[in-house]
């Protein structure tokens, strides 16, 4: 049987990496982390929260010099919660505009290059919403243009 002997030593070698783990906890939180800069948007008052969107394109060319495009929503998936209110800011990078629906509600726009679109949105239900470009909505289009959001 092994038996463990705690002598001053040992003591005072745990105490010392305990300090300083303490320390480093410390001094990397007043040095780095308030310096950090938030990944969720900040809130227009209260109530709201406002998610950035922009207009995207991708061009590329095959081997035998045919030109592929694609446009898309970014980000292409978005969260929020039941019944919060939350504003959508659409930007318009690429492409002259994007008339856009938002699949299973009464919401239609447009958005245009050079241009914010504003959208006020809360969903009552869960589930998946599809934000569609209806000029990119399939591959044959230079799409699909088609954001998610997601309810839950």
């Amino acid at each position: 049987m092994k038996v463990l002997f705690l002598t001053k030593r040992k003591i005072g070698l745990f105490l010392s990496i305990l300090v300083l783990g303490i320390a480093a906890y410390f001094v990397g939180s007043s040095l780095w982390w308030n310096k950090s800069v938030p990944t969720v948007s900040e809130p227009v008052n209260a109530d709201t929260r406002v998610i950035n969107l922009v207009t995207g394109e991708f061009k590329s060319e095959t081997a035998d010099g045919k030109e592929l495009e694609a446009y898309r929503w970014d980000p292409g998936t978005i969260y929020v919660e039941k019944g919060e209110q939350f504003r959508l800011s659409i930007y318009g990078v690429n492409g002259k505009e994007h008339p856009f629906t938002i699949e299973g509600t009464d919401v239609k726009g447009i958005v245009k290059k050079g241009k914010e679109t504003i959208v006020d949105l809360k969903f009552d239900e869960e589930g998946v919403y599809r934000l569609i470009c209806n000029t990119h909505s399939s591959i044959e289009s230079n799409g699909p243009m088609i954001a998610y959001i997601v309810v839950d």
